[in-house]
């Protein structure tokens, strides 16, 4: 075991989501529209970081992209290789980690990222490395969870019921909120521009939004095995969860609904 906290943290966070891929099918709808807002446009060379099990590199493969897709969990790497052999479509699928992109500089015309570099433990790392192997002119964008709306509280709940990170690592739902962002773009990007989209995801129960995240979500899973010794501990964490799954549900249609931030800059 490494003695550094962060090369503990990420190893910790790449074994934690390598039983992500039952719910790659809620991401596919945002993965379209991601690659949308990002204008990705035929010939051009795209990087997906955090690309999870390609769903996104696959929506800018499939308008004519030359995409590269990177993730620091090998089994959705895997899947997103056989994601691209379905699908019909050719990519170029590295494991790495985002705070040390093993590209050239100025290599990709598009940087995009779905709910995955908002992960990475230091924001200033992750973002001078996704902006360092972009061409200047180029073009940033990605999809984050706001800290005041579904997904970012639950975190928030996760966050309280789990043992603190280790110092330096900022909280993944900071990068939802317009301020921060901007602050960590900062002046190395121009024509900076937010916008919303929803993620609605059918279940046949609020529970089983739980019980899907807890054997899928990685943060979830991991907090939810060390409750296991502490019953009322982990009922009192399942009652909160719950509680704020209920705030968001459409009891008429099965329906979660799951508010993200949209960000797309220019390199300056």
């Amino acid at each position: 075991m490494t003695n550094d906290p962060i090369a503990q943290f990420k190893e910790n966070a790449k074994k934690g989501w390598a039983t992500f891929v039952p719910m790659e099918i809620y991401t596919c709808g945002p993965a379209a529209q991601l690659a949308v807002f990002a204008g990705v446009k035929s010939g051009q060379r795209v990087l997906d970081v955090g690309c999870g099990t390609g769903v996104v590199a696959l929506a800018c493969a499939r308008a004519g992209a030359h995409v590269t897709g990177l993730d620091l969990t090998p089994e959705l790497i895997a899947r997103a290789r056989e994601n691209a052999t379905i699908a019909g479509v050719e990519i170029d699928w590295k494991e790495g980690d985002a705070e040390a992109l093993p590209f050239e500089d100025a290599s990709f015309d598009v940087v995009v990222s779905q709910f995955g570099h908002m992960f990475a433990p230091r924001p200033d790392v992750v973002v001078k490395e996704m902006l360092r192997v972009l061409k200047k002119g180029g073009t940033v964008a990605f999809a984050t969870w706001p800290p005041e709306l579904y997904t970012g509280r639950m975190f928030a709940c996760v966050g309280k019921y789990a043992p603190p990170p280790p110092p330096g690592v900022a909280p993944p739902v900071q990068w939802g909120n317009v301020e921060t962002v901007r602050e960590r773009l900062g002046s190395a990007v121009t024509n900076i521009h937010f916008d919303r989209g929803t993620l609605e995801s059918r279940y046949p129960s609020p529970k089983h939004v739980r019980a899907l995240m807890e054997g899928g979500v990685g943060p979830v899973m991991k907090l939810v095995q060390g409750l296991a010794s502490d019953p009322p501990k982990l009922a009192d964490f399942r009652r909160e969860l719950d509680a704020i799954t209920d705030l968001y549900w459409d009891n008429a249609r099965n329906v979660l609904r799951q508010d993200y931030l949209h960000t797309r800059a220019t390199k300056a």
